[in-house]
């Protein structure tokens, strides 16, 4: 590159930066959104009895000028079963004020309301109340042989050796803790990869030091994973695990067409409990712990696990059969009261019956399918926690029901705290996680 070339590129870099960040100096980053909308329901807490009449009052500004004339349209009904057409109210000064009605048996209403501001944008959002959710029950029976399979099942998976296999992982590693990318065989034919990160030994923790152990279960589909220092600057050694045995260290391009073979994996081999897919994740999940737990850097005494959405539902299946487990902390678990549909009430992920829902679509008969599913409904792990556990979830989350989450924390009697944040949807205020670490801390053992 000629001399004057190279300095003409270099200097509209230059002038290129500055005018960018002369373009932010001068029409600066908003802290606030322009249209602010928030809705509150006339019981601070959500929560109602039966019978009693529900209020939803909106309140909406559009660069800090309260919004009047726009029209809100919404939608009322038990959750996941709205009305087919819209109501309608008028914003005046800034408010309007939806009657939701009331329910006479336990589970939530919820209102989808939408409306559009002066800029011809739409808004839109979901809140659901509660009715008296402690009195919800499960419509999953538990089989009279259901800790007989289980117990087979684990039993058989130990008997297969892990043949671990180990990749350094440099980026994810420092002078404090190391990374490492971990292939495990949890079964007959059966791997799981997870990104493992432990403490290094230093003057401070001698090579005798030991660590509490955290699994990390993944949310639903294939996606990639990643590591995480967290635990491991809190003293813990810890594994992120993908349960479909994906590369992850493929590019991304590669990835793509890598996890397609995972796909519609929820509704594999339904046909029979021993063909499920999620048979050989659940005792997988169980046999991943069964690893960590072989460590000679594990102090013995704890073993956590916690994961939310499909990670949630998997810590609690790994909590419930893998005896080494100490406590766990699911986040708004999936996969809890699977027929709820069948009985016109909103059930867990992945909404199997509810013929809205290509993850949920059952293409055998009914009956056959309720047969199996028994088995994996995270109710009936629920039933068989006993350790301590603490669940967080919000009552806005339209992909995990509350109705089904409060199904299954109703039928857990071991002991057991809660964060509910109602006007999150699948997803977790940094609070909750906060709590969740403090009560963990004060379940591990010295």
């Amino acid at each position: 590159m000629k001399p004057f070339t190279l300095l003409l590129v270099v200097s509209l870099c230059f002038f290129g930066r500055v005018a960018a960040q002369q373009f932010q100096q001068e029409f600066g980053n908003p802290r606030k959104a322009f249209v602010e909308a928030i809705a509150t329901p006339d019981h601070a807490d959500s929560y109602y009895r039966l019978g009693q009449q529900a209020m939803l009052r909106v309140v909406a500004r559009e660069g800090g000028v309260p919004l009047d004339g726009a029209v809100l349209r919404y939608k009322v009904g038990p959750e996941m079963f709205l009305a087919e057409t819209y109501d309608s109210v008028v914003f005046r000064n800034g408010e309007a004020v939806i009657a939701m009605g009331t329910m006479t048996s336990p589970g939530f209403l919820a209102c989808q309301y939408e409306f559009r501001t002066n800029d011809g944008k739409t808004q839109k959002d979901l809140v659901k109340v509660a009715y008296a959710p402690e009195q919800i029950k499960t419509f999953t029976a538990m089989p009279k042989d259901f800790d007989k399979f289980w117990q087979t099942a684990l039993k058989e998976a130990r008997k297969v050796p892990f043949e671990a296999e180990y990749k350094d992982i440099a980026d994810a590693s420092n002078d404090q803790f190391v990374t490492r990318l971990v292939r495990l065989r949890v079964g007959k034919n059966k791997w799981m990869q997870g990104y493992l990160t432990m403490p290094r030994t230093s003057h401070l923790a001698p090579r005798s030091a030991k660590y509490p152990v955290v699994l990390c279960p993944p949310g639903a589909g294939s996606q990639k994973i990643y590591p995480s220092d967290y635990f491991p600057k809190e003293g813990c050694i810890y594994m992120k695990i993908e349960i479909h045995d994906n590369d992850q260290l493929l590019d991304d391009e590669a990835y793509s067409v890598e996890r397609q073979k995972s796909d519609g994996y929820m509704r594999r081999g339904m046909l029979s409990k021993d063909t499920y897919y999620y048979k050989d994740v659940y005792v997988g999940c169980a046999r991943v712990l069964d690893f960590l737990c072989t460590l000679p850097e594990w102090d013995g005494k704890n073993a956590i696990v916690t994961g939310g959405s499909q990670g949630g539902a998997l810590t609690i299946v790994t909590a419930a059969l893998n005896e080494k487990a100490t406590c766990c902390a699911p986040f708004y678990p999936a996969l809890c009261d699977l027929t709820g549909f069948l009985h016109q009430r909103a059930g867990g992920w992945p909404k199997f019956f509810s013929g809205f829902y290509k993850d949920g679509k059952v293409e055998i008969p009914v009956d056959q399918a309720v047969e199996t599913l028994q088995y994996f409904d995270v109710v009936n792990f629920a039933r068989r926690l006993k350790v301590p556990t603490f669940m967080s979830w919000g009552y806005s989350d339209d992909t995990c029901s509350p109705t089904s989450i409060w199904a299954a924390w109703n039928e857990i009697t071991a002991e057991k705290a809660c964060d509910i944040t109602p006007s999150s949807g699948h997803w977790r205020f940094p609070s909750s996680w906060n709590k969740c670490w403090q009560w963990l801390k004060r379940h591990m053992k010295e």
